[in-house]
């Protein structure tokens, strides 16, 4: 399939500032929210899905689809087609066509309009439902704080349903249903807040933001052609049972349960080039569960993302402090946090006592944020017999950026083994520690906080092999005698850059030693149904084991499943294309696996993720869907400043950085698309730019999910 090619000019603004602090000056501060497992107490499961459960599949409810809560209940309804509807999205792409991609500083332009209430990002005159409304702000740059953002308003149908600041709403404050996982905060979706309660309207809707500038944004809805079987959204409905399904994503099948279960499973060895049949399926039926799992397949080991604040100095700048030590020591060992990016161009003369000393050690810098320690070893007779030393840094050489100082260790060496005798904490929140230790600095440049983790760990040569198993194993589904997925085993899971964990509501991957890969799409079929697993690679597979539970009948109509997948280099100029393909249809997710290479006109390490998703429907002259950045197509923000995650809906679980196989800076991301699945009835053509005018060079892999309709033909005969 081609990929269509559009050249956009650049332009200098917001976002190309955006991206720089993002490379240097970004500091920022954040304390991660851990999303609650439980806390809901149920009677039923799902009681409205199965009131509905068996409805007529020609009443006006099923012609739109799902509406409303039932988006959620009727999972298994996912398939269907729907007729008069159409999926919309309005943002603060740059209307220029450069990437200046935010609502400009004078609030003009980006937003649909202003009133007295602020930035209107969405309005529309008729019926249809919100479905998806994301945002972020350049002031969440220098705090985890949205509000920056002010209040937001939702209007639907002449009333405001909601008029709350956007902090309380994304943290949840107001209670069901307006709890997570239907809404995040910037921790909970790393640097983007969303909301995504579906809220149906009959006659008209407006969604409005206080902020009028240096705002991101995108509100995603659909529309009806008619307000037939549409109640305008009650924000008193606590939706509980959809509340704890979503809350148990990546654990069990979320759809509404079903009769006439059957699992079939198979197991084998796959030399290179075998393949595994898991199930051969005969009569109308669905796929309701596919898992696989192959037990030699491991991943890194990650570590946890944190928040460290600290301070940095400019060229003739410096740093003091005063530090314990034993008296009884034989050497010091002097340790420093830093953060890879800038420490090859982190150089300073370190004097203790006032005498120079071979100071810290030094490796190249990595292309991109990542802790790491530095070390300086203070000879005996520096230290010896003495209780406390003056350490002293000054600015020799710096590239990019000053001398960044976030926390220091001290360990005397007393008896040939190394004894923690203190440890001083730098920056804005720890100022205590800092007077404690006499701490001052001289040309401050920088104060702030930054989030990062500590490289992964891991047996290299077995992550390699598993990472490429992970692309070269197939996986092959044939509906009704026609071959529609085809895609990478890891991408198709969610994971396409190695095995990392997913808990997304419709795929999960378990990297534990006995783990599974699960997917839980509605698959339908008319007469048949085969999967298969195929072995692309040189290896042989020691044991892959398969699982399928399927139901037999179930509604009629509906659309057949796809997984497409594409895989290689950018071009140039050319926006990367998830699907382009004519006929009715919908797409309901996409996972993306991105490979950045360095590119010489530019220092950034991620600016692959500036592209903007493009999506033109039923050969519309411009996109109905046009975003801002390709991690706020995911729904994060700031090159996913909190770090990697995994929600229901939208998450991006891995990220490498010169390791693991990644040669540059690498991430995996993955967007589900359930009540903003993209309709079309004649064509699509789904792409998204690799940086902000497509010139980053990067290996991209991607697989989209989407339903297609049925053509009619010939009896299957296999």
């Amino acid at each position: 399939m081609g990929r269509p090619s559009f050249r956009l000019r650049g332009r200098v603004g917001v976002r190309a500032f955006r991206a720089a602090l993002l490379l240097g000056m970004a500091s920022l501060v954040w304390v991660l929210a851990v999303p609650p497992a439980s806390g809901l107490s149920l009677t039923a499961d799902r009681p409205a899905a199965e009131t509905t459960v068996d409805r007529a599949s020609n009443t006006v409810e099923q012609a739109k689809g799902p509406i409303g809560w039932d988006v959620y209940r009727r999972l298994d309804l996912l398939p269907k087609l729907a007729s008069g509807v159409r999926t919309v999205q309005t943002s603060s792409y740059d209307r220029d066509g450069g990437n200046d991609d935010a609502v400009a500083g004078d609030g003009t332009g980006e937003c649909v309009r202003i009133t007295e209430d602020g930035c209107v990002i969405a309005e529309h005159t008729g019926a249809g439902e919100i479905q998806s409304i994301w945002l972020t702000h350049l002031g969440l740059i220098a705090s985890d704080d949205a509000s920056v953002l002010g209040t937001l308003i939702v209007e639907l149908d002449g009333q405001r349903i909601i008029e709350e600041p956007v902090q309380d709403l994304v943290n949840g404050s107001l209670g069901a249903p307006f709890v997570w996982p239907l809404v995040a905060n910037t921790h909970q979706s790393s640097g983007g807040v969303y909301i995504k309660v579906p809220m149906p309207f009959r006659t008209s809707m407006r969604v409005t933001v206080e902020a009028t500038s240096f705002l991101f944004y995108h509100v995603t809805y659909r529309t009806f052609a008619d307000a037939a079987g549409v109640r305008t959204f009650d924000p008193t409905d606590r939706a509980e049972d959809v509340i704890a399904m979503l809350r148990r994503a990546g654990r069990a099948d979320p759809a509404p349960p079903y009769r006439n279960a059957r699992t079939v499973r198979a197991e084998a060895e796959l030399a290179p080039g075998a393949s595994m049949q898991v199930a051969s399926l005969r009569g109308r039926g669905a796929i309701r569960e596919l898992k696989v799992r192959i037990p030699e397949i491991v991943g890194p080991t990650v570590r946890p993302t944190f928040v460290d604040d600290g301070r940095a100095f400019h060229a003739g700048g410096s740093s003091e402090f005063t530090v314990a030590i034993d008296p009884a020591n034989d050497g010091v060992r002097l340790t420093r946090r830093l953060d890879t990016f800038w420490a090859a161009t982190q150089v300073v003369a370190v004097f203790v006592d006032g005498v120079p000393v071979s100071g810290w050690s030094t490796f190249p810098g990595k292309a991109g944020n990542e802790w790491s320690d530095a070390v300086a070893l203070i000879p005996p007779e520096l230290t010896r017999d003495k209780s406390q030393l003056v350490i002293r840094n000054v600015w020799s050489n710096s590239i990019l950026g000053g001398f960044e100082e976030f926390r220091y260790w001290v360990d005397s060496k007393v008896g040939g083994e190394y004894v923690r005798t203190d440890t001083l904490d730098v920056g804005p929140d720890a100022t205590a520690s800092e007077e404690a230790h006499g701490y001052r600095i001289v040309g401050e440049q920088w104060q702030g906080r930054r989030w990062a983790a500590y490289p992964p760990t891991g047996d290299r040569q077995a992550i390699a092999r598993s990472d490429e198993l992970l692309e070269k194993l197939r996986l092959r589904i044939t509906f009704d005698g026609e071959t529609t997925v085809d895609a990478p085993l890891g991408e198709f899971f969610g994971t396409g850059l190695g095995e990392y964990a997913v808990t997304s509501l419709l795929l999960a991957v378990d990297p534990s030693p006995d783990g599974w890969y699960t997917s839980w799409w509605p698959m339908p079929f008319e007469r048949s149904a085969t999967v298969e697993l195929v072995n692309g690679s040189d290896e042989t597979v020691a044991l892959a084991e398969g699982s399928v539970a399927w139901r037999r009948g179930g509604p009629k109509g509906l659309g057949r499943f796809h997984a497409t997948s594409e895989r290689g280099h950018t071009v140039d100029g050319e926006d990367w294309t998830f699907l382009d393909v004519e006929g009715a249809g919908k797409v309901v997710g996409v996972s993306h696996t991105m490979l950045g290479e360095p590119n010489p006109a530019s220092i950034g390490s991620r600016n692959y993720l500036e592209g903007d998703e493009r999506v033109w429907v039923d050969g519309e002259a411009t996109p109905s869907l046009h975003g801002t950045g390709t991690e706020d197509f995911y729904e994060g923000g700031w090159y996913f400043r909190t770090g990697t995650f995994s929600n229901p809906m939208n998450g991006a679980p891995g990220y490498e950085i010169q390791d693991m196989g990644c040669d540059y800076s690498c991430t995996s991301a993955y967007r589900l698309l359930i009540g903003d699945a993209i309709q079309f009835t004649s064509s699509i053509r789904f792409g998204i730019e690799h940086g902000g005018d497509d010139t980053w060079p990067a290996v991209y892999g991607s697989t989209t999910y989407w339903y297609g309709a049925v053509p009619s033909g010939p009896a299957d005969r296999s």
